[in-house]
């Protein structure tokens, strides 16, 4: 049986620690800030990156060059015989295209994997690649059932202001004008591939309903049932305030009794263009072989 290692990047939001602990290795994900290149978990962390952010320092996200990974794989494959890529969706970057392209070169060593998903959902994948290793799947054989089981995943996230999303150009000025003046916040969705609009919430009581009730949908309608032999539920948010993103946490496990919520915070790669402030929900189908 080979010895297989599993790779992902920081957009799976897993900590140094988490990594470590589970032998997960991590490539680290560029920014271009100010005219300068940062890599997250190196030399930008959440403090520095959101100080940045709110004071209007021009953010850019970028991919790993194809040095840095093939350096991150070369490095990995010295004490593995092979190993499973998790990078971010296909959907938000061109890194997976990219990653496959770069694979082509290892005589199928290196396994890159679309399965579309980004921070606790593709953190979920990395623990799912980690359950399949222990049960003696090989590189591609993972490969093969994570990408059979990308969309039984859903994440909404609310928006606290439609600043970054205005400057991102994925709302008009006029449009962004209209919302903050009627101070509607907007709840967003990842299904898959993309990062799409889902509803308007006039306050945040509201946003925060419209998150649980589509949640529990996805869970009954496709997912099996909102169970949580069936289903699993985790929580996100953007910015530095963990007494705002802890007390969501604990809200989301009341209105959910029997479910225990991870929460992490919010890729970075998805915070540039929705600021500060927004907090998200996601369900995913129970992985199983």
């Amino acid at each position: 049986m080979p010895k297989t290692a599993v790779v992902t990047d920081t957009n799976s939001g897993m900590t140094s620690k988490e990594v470590e602990k589970m032998h997960v290795f991590v490539v680290p994900m560029p920014f271009y800030i100010g005219g300068e290149t940062y890599y997250e978990g190196i030399n930008l962390d959440q403090k520095q990156f959101y100080s940045m952010l709110e004071g209007d320092v021009s953010i850019s996200t970028s991919q790993p060059s194809p040095e840095s990974l093939m350096n991150v794989w070369d490095r990995v494959l010295t004490n593995y015989d092979e190993l499973v890529y998790i990078p971010m969706s296909s959907g938000l970057s061109g890194s997976t295209q990219s990653a496959m392209m770069l694979s082509s070169d290892y005589d199928g060593r290196v396994q890159v994997v679309d399965n579309q998903r980004i921070s606790v959902t593709q953190r979920q994948s990395v623990l799912d690649a980690l359950f399949m290793i222990e049960r003696g799947l090989n590189a591609a054989q993972i490969k093969e059932k994570l990408e059979e089981t990308k969309l039984d995943a859903s994440i909404y996230i609310m928006v606290e202001t439609l600043k970054y999303l205005k400057k991102g150009g994925r709302v008009t000025p006029a449009a962004a004008a209209i919302g903050t003046a009627l101070k509607v916040r907007p709840v967003l969705t990842i299904q898959g591939e993309k990062l799409d609009s889902f509803r308007l919430a006039r306050t945040r009581k509201h946003g925060e309903a419209i998150m649980k009730d589509a949640v529990k949908t996805d869970a009954e309608e496709r997912f099996g049932g909102m169970d949580p032999e069936k289903v699993l539920l985790a929580a996100a948010y953007s910015g530095t305030d963990t007494k705002l993103a802890e007390e969501w946490r604990k809200d989301v496990e009341k209105s959910f009794p029997g479910f225990r919520v991870h929460m992490d915070p919010l890729s970075l790669s998805v915070s540039c263009h929705i600021g500060p402030g927004s907090i998200a929900l996601t369900v995913i189908r129970k992985f199983s072989l």
